[in-house]
């Protein structure tokens, strides 16, 4: 009796699980050529979890990878690969073929490739043959599991849908619905991150099952913005810095984001997200403001800010007006992390605050129900900013307010203030550093009043017992402070 034995050996591979696609491979900090082979080793060695990059076809059919339609000033479809070769890379590469390209990122198994077919400058029917190249590069070499696939081109992308239907693809241009994708049997989108700061556009892609990566993105804030919107994956020049940036982001930390107002409308804040304190009867504090309602001299958003601006102006027996923006109503939360990315306005007399309020007043009246302030700042005192709570036994009236200051400049850039607030304590940050912890004693309401919902309140005040106690500055008007995001997160689905 023979025995026959078979056995597959499938192929084992270990993809990173992170959201950095090195952007035509990791060149830029290494001082790279883009698009070369150096390039797409150093996105392995940082374990991005893919690396993208793009492919033409020359006059002779030979598949290369370069990102512009050039290389070093010759026109790749117009000429043959052997007038390629004359010219060399800064590093002394000659321009990949797809073919050595491929076969180098075979040699690991946890950097995907992320192939882009660059729409033809020559036809359709030449790109459609481009495609039907590539596709048959990959096939031949057996990287099918490694590659994916974005263009410009959407019937590329249809294409090679219809030879590799299980293939990952997803398209680059912007201008297609999340739907339409869908019923095409596309597997991601692909936009410029503006597209996605249309409310709500993420979400309803997730929701359809389709991934969401974002290009070209390679600041801070744009970084932190989409990591707190839960994309899938950001391509950019920085994989480094998105990298450090993972590392910080607050999902990172356990933090789930419940709501947010990242001011990418134009015009009157939205009314989804604020109501206003109107009135100007100094608000307990002696200020010499009148707060408007809804009124874009004080409250206007444009260029991705909330501009909340006082100005110098008669209104009901005050000589200054200013907004009072409030979430009352429109969203309140217990326990979480606030954070609030602004610059400040500067001048004597200012009194610029990003503080909250208990919505219900579980315990009485103010102080009791208690107060945390995350961010004030008084312009007589250029280089500080404070963090503050006030509860029954701890308030400013009789002098047993809890609260420190930080020593910045406020006004050329913009700084992050935060809080985190879980049952047992409250810590305030500026810029990821902690300087301030009030922890709950257990004596009850007295002390710890912070058991209940609180809202958000963003606003300038002019004067008042704490901001006019060096008088004010009248030459400092129109004062700004430009609010670029507030974001709350919890702990928890």
């Amino acid at each position: 009796m023979v025995f026959i034995f078979t056995a597959s050996f499938a192929q084992k591979f270990n993809w990173n699980k992170n959201q950095v696609i090195a952007h035509r491979g990791a060149w830029k900090k290494q001082n790279f050529p883009q698009n070369s082979i150096a390039s797409l080793n150093e996105a392995v060695k940082l374990g991005c979890y893919g690396s993208e990059f793009d492919v033409w076809m020359t006059a002779d059919n030979v598949l290369v990878v370069n990102h512009d339609p050039e290389f070093q000033g010759l026109t790749i479809e117009k000429v043959k690969y052997e007038e390629l070769l004359t010219k060399t890379m800064s590093n002394g590469e000659k321009i990949p073929t797809l073919e050595a390209y491929l076969k180098e990122g075979k040699k690991q198994k946890t950097t995907k490739l992320i192939l882009e077919i660059k729409p033809s400058l020559i036809s359709k029917e030449r790109g459609i043959l481009v495609t039907n190249a590539c596709i048959d590069m990959v096939k031949k070499l057996k990287v099918l599991d490694w590659t994916e696939y974005i263009s410009f081109d959407y019937d590329y992308c249809k294409r090679i849908l219809e030879v590799l239907p299980k293939a990952k693809v997803a398209y680059l241009r912007g201008e297609i619905s999340a739907e339409q994708l869908k019923a095409d049997k596309l597997t991601g989108v692909d936009y410029h991150y503006s597209v996605y700061q249309k409310d709500g556009w993420i979400e309803n892609a997730h929701k359809l099952g389709l991934s969401v990566n974002a290009w070209t993105v390679n600041t801070v804030p744009e970084i932190q913005w989409l990591l707190a919107h839960k994309v899938d994956y950001i391509t950019t020049n920085e994989p480094e810095l998105t990298f450090e940036e993972l590392k910080k982001t607050p999902a990172a930390l356990g933090w789930n984001l419940k709501w947010s107002d990242e001011f990418d409308d134009n015009g009157l804040p939205l009314t989804k997200n604020w109501s206003y304190d109107v009135g100007g009867k100094g608000w307990g504090n002696n200020e010499l403001q009148y707060y408007t309602d809804a009124d874009s001299t004080n409250a206007l958003v444009k260029k991705g800010n909330l501009n909340i601006t006082a100005v110098k102006a008669d209104k009901e027996n005050n000589h200054y007006t200013s907004a009072r923006l409030v979430s009352k109503n429109k969203f309140d939360f217990k326990y979480g992390r606030v954070e609030v990315r602004a610059m400040l306005p500067k001048g004597r007399g200012l009194w610029p605050a990003i503080w909250a309020l208990p919505t219900d007043w579980k315990y009485g009246g103010w102080p009791k129900s208690g107060e945390i302030d995350i961010m004030e700042h008084v312009g007589y005192e250029p280089d500080s900013v404070y963090g503050t709570v006030h509860t029954e036994k701890f308030n400013h009236v009789i002098h047993t307010q809890v609260g420190k200051g930080v020593k910045i400049n406020p006004y050329n850039a913009y700084h992050v203030y935060a809080i985190e607030w879980f049952e047992d304590r409250i810590e305030f940050f500026v810029d990821e550093q902690k300087y301030l912890s009030f922890k709950n004693t257990g004596k009850g309401a007295g002390d710890w009043p912070f058991d209940q919902n609180f809202h958000i309140i963003l606003n300038i005040a002019v004067g008042g017992g704490w901001g006019g106690k060096k008088g004010v500055d009248d030459t400092i008007f129109p004062a700004i402070m430009k609010v670029d995001y507030v974001r709350v997160y919890q702990k928890g689905k």
